[in-house]
């Protein structure tokens, strides 16, 4: 046994440590200088066939005390290394694809960190038997078998002070996967937040509408067809409206939000790639569909009522690259052979990509809405929960979250008002917060669906709080 081996082990038994040596990465490709936390990357593995890839950042300080925080990303389909690499890691990838820069911004700062390329296909996840069709009841229980198997292999971490935290699909990731954990007295949660998550399909539809015509995006032609055709006595229903004049206007609103080239994801940012070409008008496009007794019309496409990412389906498609972002970086960097090697990825895993084209097409939606999962978790008056929003998101914008955790109808405590932080030099408003008994919806001002990308200061300062139990 040699000195370096002996010093580890050692320093691990002084720790009480019962971590797997195995996956703790010694050697990151990228940084100028290692981090002095330690970090590791592996497999969690499922019966029967399953192995989740999991990438796990120690807190900077005193992680045998810090809170154990789990991310997810959405998609469905999307790999939770975006939300490493790019948002809240403890370092981002640079443009060139091969460079590390460490985040000052990082939430390992004050947690320690384990993200979870989930489903099974998703990134560096892969199933034995290539089988890839999944769904919402599916993923749950199996995200809930991979923290059992996290702690399994992490018993320090047991008791610790557990979150779950996610973006975008993880809206419906994580209420399902809290109504697990819950139920496991041997895990120490203490609450979620969800930050620009999918709640509610119906509501998410019917307040981006009002959310593009009020940030100018529909003029008032557009507009005025809509309340005529999709509204009726003060109500409007504009996520599965009968009318077929409802829905050729809903066809032509979704064109300008999802197809004109603006970013869906950040209003005001450009779109990586450029604005794409003209599209064509096609009037097959528009079929009914028999639902019971009642006809809807709607388009026959991936829209953003049916799917965050429109991609059109390919059969031997594998990649599925967001609308306007640039994920090249990120690809050629986790992609190479020496980072592989280092986050000890299975040469059975595939190449990574941001996004699965087939775990996304092939995958079920079986919940239209959380809001039980919401009300069950507040039921029981023991964890926080935050919902957050960045204020130029189309993708899940900030009305549809807000009208939704106001749906849920809980006792208002500290009515909406501004959020405050200091960016160094002055107090700045970061956005507004309206408090609940145990749940707060809360919004950041000039950020997109990806917060941390878009406001790093911003979100370590929500999230620091909220980890902390500390005012908004």
């Amino acid at each position: 046994m040699g000195p370096v081996l002996l010093c580890s082990l050692l320093l691990a038994a002084s720790r009480g440590r019962a971590a797997p040596s195995a996956d703790e990465v010694t050697y990151l490709p990228g940084l100028a200088k290692q981090p002095s936390f330690r970090q590791y990357s592996g497999y969690l593995h499922l019966a029967p066939h399953k192995h989740l890839h999991y990438w796990f950042v120690e807190a900077q300080s005193n992680p045998e005390s810090s809170p154990l925080v789990l991310w997810l990303n959405g998609g469905p389909g999307c790999s939770s290394m975006s939300g490493l690499l790019t948002e809240h890691g403890p370092f981002t990838i640079q443009p060139d694809g091969t460079t590390l820069q460490y985040n000052d911004y990082s939430w390992n700062k004050i947690t320690n960190m384990l993200y979870l390329e989930s489903p099974s296909g998703v990134g560096f996840s892969y199933s034995d038997d290539k089988d890839y069709a999944t769904n919402d009841t599916q993923v749950a229980h199996d995200n809930f078998l991979a923290l059992k198997e996290f702690f399994r292999l992490f018993p320090e971490y047991s008791k610790n002070e557990f979150f779950l935290t996610g973006e975008s699909y993880a809206g419906i990731y994580i209420p399902t996967l809290a109504e697990w954990v819950m139920q496991d007295s041997s895990i120490n949660l203490k609450g979620l937040a969800v930050g620009n998550g999918l709640s509610s399909y119906e509501i998410n539809d019917n307040s981006l509408v009002y959310f593009a015509y009020y940030h100018g995006l529909l003029g008032t032609r557009l507009w005025t067809d809509l309340q005529s055709f999709c509204c009726s006595q003060g109500k409007c229903n504009f996520h599965n409206n009968s009318d077929l004049n409802c829905t050729l206007r809903m066809e032509e609103m979704i064109r300008i939000v999802e197809e004109s080239g603006l970013n869906i994801y950040n209003l005001y940012a450009p779109c990586a790639g450029g604005v794409p070409g003209s599209y064509r008008y096609d009037q097959d496009q528009i079929i009914s569909h028999d639902l019971g007794s009642s006809f809807i019309w709607q388009p026959l496409r991936y829209s953003w009522r049916q799917n965050l990412l429109r991609m059109p389906v390919a059969k031997k498609a594998v990649r599925l690259e967001p609308p306007c972002t640039n994920s090249t970086a990120s690809s050629v960097y986790l992609n190479s052979l020496h980072v592989r090697k280092a986050l000890h990825i299975s040469p059975e895993a595939p190449e990574w990509n941001i996004c699965s084209s087939e775990v996304n097409h092939r995958y079920k939606r079986q919940y239209m809405s959380v809001d039980n999962q919401y009300l069950k978790l507040l039921g029981t008056m023991k964890y926080r929960i935050l919902v957050y929003n960045g204020d130029v998101d189309m993708a899940c914008n900030f009305l549809g979250d807000e009208w939704f955790v106001d749906s849920l109808r809980q006792k208002v405590q500290v009515t909406r008002r501004p959020w405050l932080y200091n960016d160094g030099k002055d107090e700045q408003i970061g956005g507004f917060v309206k408090e609940f008994t145990n749940i707060a919806f809360l919004t950041i001002k000039g950020a997109g669906h990806m917060v941390p990308t878009d406001r790093p200061q911003a979100a370590f300062t929500v999230f620091s709080r909220f980890v902390k139990q500390q005012p908004y």
